[in-house]
């Protein structure tokens, strides 16, 4: 059963909700897990869906883009959905959690990235499950 918006209101925080649903961004260098490097899977805030695996998380130096945490890559390509966003003068593509249609962040062209590929994700659309060891 998906969650309603009043539900989202009630669980998320404001500056969650603002940029989950309202497409908002954190701002740059505040997000707790910018330096963030325990192991396990970053999942979507709003419903949990398994978005980032620790793996895949690097650190950007890219200007402009170096505020916001950094994945070469996503789990699984089925967790994300890719929209062109031409807001705010500018081209870029969109993140967003395919399970809920959350906003993510952004995807850019980055040749430090291991996949050149950067993720640039709002650390408030993320929660974490740290990896257990066996």
């Amino acid at each position: 059963m998906a969650i309603s918006e009043d539900e989202l209101k009630q669980k998320l925080t404001p500056l969650q909700y603002s940029v989950l649903r309202q497409k908002g961004t954190e701002p740059p260098f505040s997000g707790k897990f910018l330096n963030h490097s325990e192991a396990g899977v970053y999942r979507c805030a709003a419903c949990g869906n398994k978005l980032f695996a620790s793996e895949q998380k690097y650190d950007s130096d890219v200007p402009g883009l170096a505020g916001w945490p950094s994945f070469a890559d996503v789990i699984d390509s089925g967790a994300i959905e890719l929209r062109d966003d031409n807001s705010l003068g500018m081209q870029r593509i969109e993140v967003i959690c395919k399970n809920c249609g959350s906003h993510l962040g952004h995807l850019f062209d980055d040749e430090t990235s291991p996949s050149q590929k950067h993720y640039c994700i709002n650390s408030c659309a993320l929660k974490f499950d740290e990896k257990k060891e066996t």
